[in-house]
């Protein structure tokens, strides 16, 4: 063995949700061969959810070659093929475009969109970039879209963007407040630290506020499934019961903050009765809420987009932190408002400035004596005063053809941001798109005039923030693939550039070593720490050399201090002018676009649990849909019922600014009136097009680009939507088996024939095997699409080739007077016979019985010409298709069914028989709200009512 075959082991993090888990990456060469969780890390101590458990796997070189962009491109003409060019070629060209747009209508005719995902340095280099060298301060980041907000009520409330908790908190709490957040599934981990302090303190009172009923309220003692919107409503009025039961903290209100008398008198019509009829819970349930709230030892509130993503975000927040002010309960163990960041660097980018409003170490753009402080920090004359555009506004400028040039970095705005119409205009008026990005089969992708190939997860250093304000350091475990850069090192060359052009002859403001990844990522990290000082995130007393050998630290950590602050505002002292806290009094606003009789549906999205954001990454495993394998509109069964619809059946979802066909899923999840979509399905998986012939785009069409006026976070919780039957007859669906090493090229091709139909969707799929044996796990797609007539026959050859379908080996029947057509592939394996692929269009009800014959490889030697056979009903008896619960061991529903009819006990025994048996939610732990669920519907020795899971 070489050295360089030798097996390394490398301490970084992982790249998902804001818990900021510890990782250790083990590789050989070149190639990234496993992932597990860091033991020494403290917020997860070894532990790693779906996501994190299969980095390594998209990490595979089968899925980086099929994926990634791995060098720079370029393109002629819009929707022309991308070109390949040098990367001195591609920033000249970049450097010279925009110096171009500045002369000729000045820096803020350019926008740069950035991302919670990179890291600190690389943040603090773009920072400095646009708001130091270009004179703008259109510089904004996907954190608008999940975390504004929870900024904006900090620092209107306690003066500072610094959540005062850690996760050790959790373990000291009496009361945990979950308030819009399915934690179970957002940031799983955390939850199963909740978990074990449950277990641990069965007296601990756990209370859930979320319009559905969600993995997260399977733990809790109360659940308040309130009406969308109504948050702020329901912290007033419990205030108002506090007030009127005694249950605020007088002493403390009046040593330690101002505005409450304003505040008591905003609360003073905020009846229980009111109250209660305003946000649809019970007056009764509102009352316990309150007592547990108020009472308890220690009250810790947990929360996240439900507060965050609204036309009223900062006013929830201040709301809920309202209550804590009230009652004291803040600044001791395990009493605080802890808000639970979306990204893996949501916080660091704020913590360098990284949104439109702020400057680097949480200074205000606003504050004439902080742009002072920054400017002189830089090098530079000042720091323009003028207000950037945040994330909407800064595409709907570009819509309007005020910004001529957009930057976007590991970021898919294309998917992810409200109002997809106004955003694609955008993206085609812009004269000048460029893309730096990891990946290059994101939708936002198909618009940039030139792409640049980033690092990802496992070839990034530097440090990155997470929610308990807790710095880890990342580092490479294997050099960057392709010829893909750092995005600091981008950011520095393009500086360079641009100060040839903009300032000739001066001192570089970047003088960082981009051929040293690790001197100049500490270089630039050095400098955001020296911005810090005196700040209330002060970090001078830290450096790489500390991180790398204490392990992760919290801030602030100024010189000469031993350690970190494990939660602030002990002393009752608030980073304010005078030092005390300020009560927000606001009047509860509804959502910006209520329910009507023409639109009489709320959707909400969130997540999944084993999917994270635009799947630019997650979705290009099989294994990790298997939880929830394909995109649905989750709808409360008596309104299913009422509208006369059946499971499966296709309806389309239309809001006031666009619309998605979907199949609906009956969910007792959802109240009344109430449907969900996961945020996740974009156009990169889900398509078709409308009435006119325009492209669908996916859930993020039907939202409103309105946003908090303090925030700017927009309501991406919320549109009044209608739902009415897809009149769309015709069907086809497919599924194929296909090498690891074609099947994302081969989705590719088919996701570019989606917009042939009204209606399609494609996405991967795997076989059930345990996680440690994934590198041999098999790949294949799912492809479905509906239309209002058959489409020609060309079209459906061509989706045959690209499965496989026209081999030698295929059965194939056809029916062109009645539009019927089914192929089915068959494959020998020793004496048995496996399907391989198969085809069916026109009658496309045999889907139900030849999916498991292929997904689970059964023989079907016994079934010949009847694999051709139409209907439900399969030819050759076979065994029911049960639902994947656990993803990390591939256990299914029906595996677990029969097991707790056997066990015995409390449902605590059982559920651990049940783990001990068939080892379920053992390794991650993301699927054990759902096996508690099972736990209590399956009675030993009796049959249990049917569940929709």
């Amino acid at each position: 063995m070489t050295c360089s075959d030798a097996l390394r082991e490398t301490r970084s993090t992982c790249s998902y949700c804001g818990v900021g888990c510890g990782v250790i990456i083990e590789s050989r060469g070149a190639t990234i061969t496993g992932v597990r969780g860091d033991p020494d890390h403290p917020a997860n101590f070894g532990r790693l959810c779906t996501k994190g458990s299969t980095l390594h796997l998209t990490a595979r070189p089968e899925v980086t070659q099929q994926t990634r962009l791995l060098q720079p491109q370029l393109r002629l003409q819009r929707q022309a093929s991308p070109l390949a060019l040098d990367w001195d070629s591609a920033l000249d060209l970049a450097s010279q475009r925009l110096a171009d747009v500045v002369q000729r209508h000045g820096p803020n005719a350019l926008g740069f969109y950035l991302s919670g995902q990179l890291l600190t340095e690389d943040y603090y280099v773009f920072n400095k970039l646009v708001k130091g060298l270009l004179g703008s301060n259109n510089l904004d980041t996907n954190s608008r879209l999940c975390m504004s907000s929870a900024v904006a009520g900090y620092k209107l409330t306690l003066g500072a963007d610094a959540p005062p908790a850690s996760y050790a908190d959790v373990d000291h709490a009496h009361c945990l407040f979950i308030s819009g957040s399915n934690t179970a599934w957002a940031h799983p981990i955390l939850f199963r630290r909740i978990e074990d302090a449950k277990r641990a303190r069965p007296e601990l009172k756990i209370v859930v506020i979320d319009p559905r009923r969600t993995d997260t309220v399977e733990l809790a003692d109360l659940h308040l499934a309130l009406q969308p919107g109504t948050d702020v409503m329901l912290y007033h009025g419990m205030l108002h019961l506090m007030l009127r039961q005694g249950w605020t903290q007088p002493a403390y209100i009046a040593a330690h903050t101002h505005g409450f008398e304003a505040l008591v008198e905003q609360v003073r019509d905020c009846t229980p009765e009111r109250t209660a009829q305003v946000c649809g819970i019970s007056v009764e349930d509102l009352l316990e809420a309150t007592r547990l709230f108020a009472t308890s030892p220690a009250t810790l509130s947990l929360y996240c987009q439900g507060l965050n993503q609204s036309s009223s975000g900062t006013d929830k927040n201040a709301a809920l932190i309202n209550l804590h002010l009230a009652t004291g309960q803040i600044g001791r163990p395990g009493a605080a408002p802890f808000s639970l960041t979306g990204q893996p660097n949501a916080m660091g980018g704020r913590e360098v400035g990284g949104l439109s409003n702020l400057l680097s170490a949480h200074r205000d753009l606003a504050n004439p004596v902080h742009r002072a402080e920054v400017a002189a920090l830089w090098g530079v004359p000042d720091v323009p005063s003028v207000p950037g555009k945040s994330a909407v506004e800064m595409f709907e400028a570009a819509a309007d053809g005020e910004i001529k040039a957009l930057w976007i970095a590991c970021t898919n705005p294309a998917q992810s941001l409200p109002d997809q119409a106004t955003v694609r205009r955008a993206l085609e008026r812009a004269e000048f798109v460029v893309l730096q990005e990891a990946f290059a089969t994101t939708a936002t992708a198909a618009y940039a005039d030139l792409l640049l190939p980033a690092t990802t997860w496992g070839e990034k250093t530097g440090t990155v923030t997470n929610s308990e304000r807790r710095i880890s350091r990342v580092r490479a475990a294997t050099p960057p693939s392709g010829e893909a850069r750092h995005d600091w090192a981008i950011g520095v060359a393009l500086a360079q550039r641009l100060e040839a052009r903009l300032r000739p002859g001066q001192a570089s403001l970047f003088p960082y070593d981009t051929q040293d990844a690790l001197r100049g990522t500490e270089a630039i990290w050095n400098e955001h720490r020296e911005s810090t000082r005196g700040r209330d995130l002060d970090i001078t007393g830290l450096s790489y050399a500390l991180l790398d050998a204490q392990g992760p630290q919290q801030w602030p950590w100024p010189s000469g201090a031993s350690q970190g602050k494990e939660r602030l505002y002990e002393d009752g002292v608030f980073p304010t002018p005078d030092g005390k806290a300020r009560f927000h009094s606001t009047t509860y606003h509804p959502v910006a676009e209520a329910r009507d009789e023409a639109y009489p549906f709320s959707l909400n999205t969130g997540r999944l649990r084993d999917q994270w954001h635009g799947m630019s990454r997650t979705g290009t495993l099989g294994r990790l849909f298997g939880h929830v394998a394909e995109p649905a509109v989750q709808v409360n069964p008596q309104d299913l019922a009422r509208l006369g619809w059946e499971d499966g059946a296709l309806v389309r979802v239309r809001s006031r600014r666009g619309q998605v066909v979907l199949p609906v899923q009956a969910s007792p999840e959802q109240g009344p009136q109430q449907v969900f979509i996961a945020m996740h399905w974009g156009q990169e998986f889900l398509g078709g097009h409308d009435e006119a012939g325009q492209a669908l785009t996916g859930v993020n069409a039907l939202l409103p680009s309105a946003y908090c006026p303090r925030s700017k976070q927009p309501e991406l919780k919320h549109a009044a939507v209608q739902l009415e039957a897809a009149a769309l007859p015709w069907s086809l669906v497919a599924m194929a088996w296909l090498p690891a090493q074609q099947v994302l090229r081969v989705r590719e091709s088919l996701k570019a024939l989606m917009a042939e139909f009204d209606y399609s969707s494609c996405v991967p799929f795997s076989d059930t095997v345990p996680l440690e044996q994934a590198p041999t796990q098999k790949a294949g797609l799912l492809f479905r699409a509906a239309a209002s007539r058959a489409p020609a026959p060309a079209l459906l050859r061509q989706i045959e080739t690209l499965l496989g379908l026209d081999s030698r080996q295929a059965l194939h029947y056809s029916d062109a007077s009645h539009d019927q057509y089914r192929t089915v592939q068959v494959l020998a394996d020793g004496e048995q016979r496996h399907v391989g692929a198969w085809l069916l269009a026109g009658d496309t009800r045999a889907q139900a019985w030849l999916r498991p014959l292929l997904q689970e490889a059964q023989d079907v030697s016994a079934y010949g010409q009847r694999l051709l056979s139409p209907g439900a009903t399969p030819p050759v008896a076979q065994a029911a298709r049960s639902a994947l619960v656990c993803s990390c061991l591939g256990v299914n529903e029906q595996s677990i069914r029969h097991q707790l009819a056997q066990s015995r006990g409390s449902d605590d025994e059982r559920l651990k028989e049940l783990q001990c048996a068939l080892k379920c939610g053992t390794n991650c732990g993301s699927c054990v709200p759902e096996l508690k669920r099972l736990v209590r519907w399956v009675r030993p020795n009796t049959e249990a009512p049917e569940l929709a899971i």
